[in-house]
């Protein structure tokens, strides 16, 4: 028989069910708030894993359409890989949670979020992060919880908890915090320049909460929990560590490391290994772990040189930021690009701009979201840390970093009424070595500007780094971590904006939380940072953007019609537009409102689209001067097509000045001509004038 226990969370009621459903799963919770449904499990394999060094823990949001009322676009009907959301989503669980299984644990542990029905006053990625929790925390599977997980937004400067969908879309900040009993211990945020102290301020009022969530956790686990099973640890033997530093002394492996040069310090420990192994021939048990021992002591070794001497593996100061550079248009005939270094860490960006028709189409759950005006790609090919894989395509990761670097610019960008471009930047990893995503934020900005977009403030990122010791009050931050530090060390925060305000956050730790002390540092820390990479390394390489677009870069001219004559400029199946394009080889789209987006890369054929179509949305009135195509002739006078079905006639006493014999002898089908509309009578009939002295006539009106 299941249980259903319930709380009042922000307003509305979150029930979870528990052994309703999915009984066989190690833990499953039935999750409904509002009328958002989410089935989350929890289930894991009995035995480890032979031959990882790793915990494979899998999360997994899956978006069924019929959660919406959609059937899925495509030829097969169903729900294909996941989406872009449903990827990020993922990763925000699992970041919170995996410091929270044992470090030597090797099963197989899935975590599995199905979202079954969508509620757009509760966001079902909310459900499903509280889902994954419960169904862990009740589950049999080693788990140091309960965690809890919050969203905040704010409109007008008010902070609003678990916000709808629409005012997560509104707002000026998407925060997600998730906390311990203690601690917090995940930041992921996107911000609409919001100050230090306000973004601190959004991310305690979350833990606040997180706290009366967790106790209501406590509570479904004394009734439904269950014990927690054994399992076989996968910790290096201490006599191994013993037998190792006894070959290599702790001296040696702090020389081996303590270097600023990548491949040098690799290859030191590739020696060190190769010795160890020669060493250790006839143990074949310490020789299948030796790996990870020589990762252990590496990080032991570095852990206490930092938090104990304040000394980094590259001789920097701790709050000291690597050579720093920055260069613009290093890649001909694209519409921007820009390059930038953080001492081992190299980042080109690529820009390219479009039609708004070539923006990016969305098939969510998010009916509010259907297309997606702005794109960040990032790309981290294997040459970047020297090593060789094929390219498969870009993995979570790679969407992960692509996704943060887009959030970071989205507030600076124009809206489409003052740049009317779809615009995609591209991140290339040229070099590897600590922040990608933060080096990436940066080139793309750089990239936007020297595109020509008119982003209204610069952009940039630097990650925060943490080790740790015994006691809350034992620790040191770390400025700019590299590779090296971000392995061994507790936690990568990364902390992107402008001069006046956040516009991104992303925090991974590997440790049970962290203390206000060190959230508070960190986020000052990377503002510090920041600025000083903005005035001096961006500035010295572009200060402001263009003031127009590159000459390879498409132009877009816009005008304004009556919505109610959409119809006249797209015509009957698409003829009248289809022949202005036809003619001109500029692109046009229009959008429900009535505005007219013109791109072509030649500015005279872009004006004379502008003039067809004002031509067509024009009323013809009395007095007009229009140049219009001869499509007939009679013999009592020439017709002339004013715009697409609408032609007026001039009679042949009107085409000269002149005494006129024949029309032929003025005019011919398929010419060009100036005329006046005379007049335009109850049945719409026009009539119109050749004569140079009506057009005189004009022009002196004029």
């Amino acid at each position: 028989m299941y249980k259903s226990f319930s709380m009042e969370l922000a307003g509305r009621t979150l029930t979870v069910d528990v052994n309703r459903v999915a009984k066989q799963a190690n833990g499953a919770a039935f999750m409904h708030y509002g009328d958002t449904t989410v089935l989350s499990t929890a289930t894991a394999s009995d035995k480890p894993r032979d031959g990882i060094d790793f915990f494979p823990l899998s999360v997994e949001y899956e978006e069924k359409l019929y959660s919406v009322g959609k059937i899925p676009g495509g030829f097969n009907k169903r729900e294909g890989k996941a989406s872009e959301n449903a990827i990020l989503t993922s990763r925000v669980i699992d970041r919170p949670m995996r410091p929270l299984f044992p470090k030597d644990y090797r099963n197989d542990v899935t975590l599995n979020n199905m979202v079954m029905s969508v509620d757009p006053e509760c966001r079902p990625e909310l459900v499903a992060m509280l889902g994954a929790a419960i169904a862990t925390c009740i589950s049999d599977i080693p788990f140091d919880g309960p965690c809890a997980m919050t969203q905040i937004g704010m409109i007008d400067g008010e902070f609003i908890i678990n916000p709808s969908q629409a005012q997560w879309k509104q707002g000026d900040l998407n925060l997600t915090v998730a906390s311990t009993r203690e601690k917090v211990i995940m930041i992921e945020a996107g911000a609409n320049e919001i100050p230090e102290a306000k973004m601190i301020e959004a991310i305690y009022k979350a833990h606040e909460v997180n706290q009366e969530i967790i106790k209501f956790i406590d509570t479904i686990v004394a009734e439904c929990g269950k014990a927690k099973h054994s399992y076989e640890s996968c910790a290096i033997p201490e006599e191994l560590f013993a037998a190792i530093k006894e070959i290599v002394t702790p001296e040696q492996m702090e020389e081996a490391v303590f270097t600023d040069d990548k491949q040098t310090r690799e290859e030191n420990i590739r020696q060190i290994t190769e010795k160890l192994e020669e060493a250790f021939a006839d143990n074949e048990e310490w020789l299948a772990v030796l790996g990870e021992a020589v990762y252990q002591y590496q990080k032991k070794t570095v852990r206490k040189m930092i938090l104990k001497d304040h000394k980094r593996p590259d001789g920097r100061e701790i709050t000291q930021i690597r050579p720093l550079a920055a260069e613009i248009d290093l890649i001909p005939r694209v519409h921007g690009s820009a390059m930038f270094t953080r001492g081992q860490t190299q980042i080109c960006n690529v820009c390219t701009l479009a039609p708004l028709s070539e923006q990016q189409k969305l098939d969510g759950l998010d009916e509010n979201e259907v297309s997606k005006r702005y794109m960040h790609h990032y790309n981290f090919p294997s040459y970047s840390v020297g090593e060789t894989k094929p390219s498969r395509g870009p993995g979570r990761r790679e969407i992960g970093h692509g996704a943060l670097a887009e959030r970071a610019l989205i507030p600076v960008l124009p809206s489409e009424e003052e740049f009317p471009y779809a615009i995609r930047t591209v991140s290339e990893t040229f070099e590897s070595n600590g922040s990608t995503s933060m080096a990436s934020t940066c080139a793309s900005c750089m990239s936007l500007m020297a595109a020509g977009v008119p982003i209204k403030k610069m952009v940039a990122g630097i990650s925060c780094g943490l080790v740790t010791g015994d006691s809350d009050d034992d620790f040191v931050l770390l400025t700019d971590i590299q590779g090296l530090e971000d392995f061994f060390g507790d936690m990568d925060f990364k902390v992107t904006g402008t001069t006046d305000g956040i516009t991104a956050i992303q925090m991974d730790i590997k440790i049970h939380g962290l203390t206000r002390p060190i959230v508070e540092g960190a986020i000052a820390r990377c503002r510090e940072a920041r600025l000083f990479i903005m005035d001096t390394c961006m500035k010295p390489a572009i200060s402001e953007p263009r003031k127009e677009v590159g000459k390879y870069a498409p132009k877009i001219d816009q005008i304004s019609i009556d919505p109610q004559k959409i119809g006249d400029v797209v015509g009957k199946q698409g003829c009248v537009i289809n022949k202005i394009i036809e003619e001109t080889g500029v692109k046009i789209d229009i959008s429900e409102e009535g505005n007219v987006a013109i791109c072509g890369t030649d500015k005279d054929m872009i004006e004379k689209a502008k003039s067809i179509i004002k031509n067509i949305v024009t009323d013809i009135e009395p007095g007009q001067v229009i140049t219009g195509k001869v499509v007939r002739i009679m013999p009592f006078g020439a017709f002339v097509e004013l715009k697409p079905k609408k032609d007026g006639m001039i009679h042949i006493s009107r085409l000269s000045d002149k005494r006129v014999e024949k029309v032929e002898d003025v005019v011919n089908i398929g010419d060009m001509v100036t005329v006046k509309v005379l007049d335009v009578d109850k049945m719409g009939k026009i009539s119109l004038s050749m004569k140079p002295g009506d057009l005189a006539k004009k022009e002196s009106e004029n």
